[in-house]
């Protein structure tokens, strides 16, 4: 063959382990990347479904909560039922207040304050009154943040209870605790002598008092999120791969075809 034909790529090199190991790494890749921009489109889909619910329920009547979430309800009713108005009347029990810990506010860290709020048939819900920064401590007076006194009505939204996952370090099953690691309404329970419902009550900004602190719990953001465009770039990424590998692959076998010509013209002259 003389120098001035045009080598046929040899893709013979692509069978040898290094790059067979190469071709398993590459396409774990892509696969892993179209999973990640799957995930992406789901949870910006979810975050719709989530926008849609908080609206419809915003302009639902606020309804007792005993009338969704009595004490012996299932947990799950917490779920079903986020966001739903509610409205309770009964007595804040301050004594028995805990805090959640590792919540944040604008970037800020601190504790959500979990009140129990007993009604006057004698069972409770806890309700979260809001953020307080970490300079308050558990176990201490927290001036400025005290529950409003005396019977009244409250009115807040649902949200569910949950309990430590995964890697979560789950709450000591023993002893009377004065935190909580997530709003574990099951574990506080287990240190009050009255009945809880099973969800948290979010309270409302027009029920949480006069006081500056805690900070009322604002509904989520009825944005789309970054997850759209996360998905994007996610695929972006994925074409680059599917597109660029292959490329390579051929760049490589041309070379490898070029140099056999290169040394075959060499013997031949």
């Amino acid at each position: 063959m003389s120098s001035g034909d045009e080598a046929v790529p040899d893709y013979g090199f692509a069978r040898r382990p290094k790059w067979v190991v190469s071709h398993v790494l590459v396409a774990a890749l892509v696969i892993a990347m179209a999973i990640a921009g799957m995930w992406q489109i789901n949870r910006h889909g979810e975050r719709g479904e989530r926008n849609e619910l908080v609206v419809a329920r915003a302009l639902q009547e606020p309804v007792p909560l005993v009338s969704i979430a009595p004490p012996g309800a299932p947990i799950e009713i917490g779920d079903q039922e986020q966001f739903r108005r509610v409205t309770i009347t009964g007595t804040y029990r301050p004594e028995d207040e805990v805090l959640v810990r590792n919540r944040s506010y604008e970037g800020s860290p601190g504790w959500w304050v979990l009140t129990p709020f007993v009604t006057d048939e004698g069972w409770g819900v806890a309700v979260n009154r809001g953020w307080i920064p970490l300079s308050y401590k558990a176990g201490e007076l927290r001036p400025g943040t005290e529950a409003p006194s005396g019977t009244i009505e409250i009115l807040g939204t649902v949200q569910p209870a949950r309990v430590a996952e995964g890697f979560q370090v789950a709450d000591p099953e023993e002893g009377r605790l004065l935190t909580l690691g997530r709003p574990d309404v099951a574990r506080l329970a287990q240190q009050l002598d009255y009945d809880l419902s099973p969800v948290v009550v979010r309270i409302d900004p027009a029920s949480a008092g006069e006081q500056v602190q805690p900070i009322p719990l604002a509904l989520p953001e009825l944005d789309g999120g970054p997850h759209a465009s996360y998905a994007v770039q996610w695929f972006i990424f994925t074409t680059i791969a599917l597109v660029g590998y292959p490329l390579v692959l051929r760049r490589v076998a041309r070379g490898k075809a070029g140099s056999y010509t290169y040394a075959d013209d060499e013997l031949a002259s």
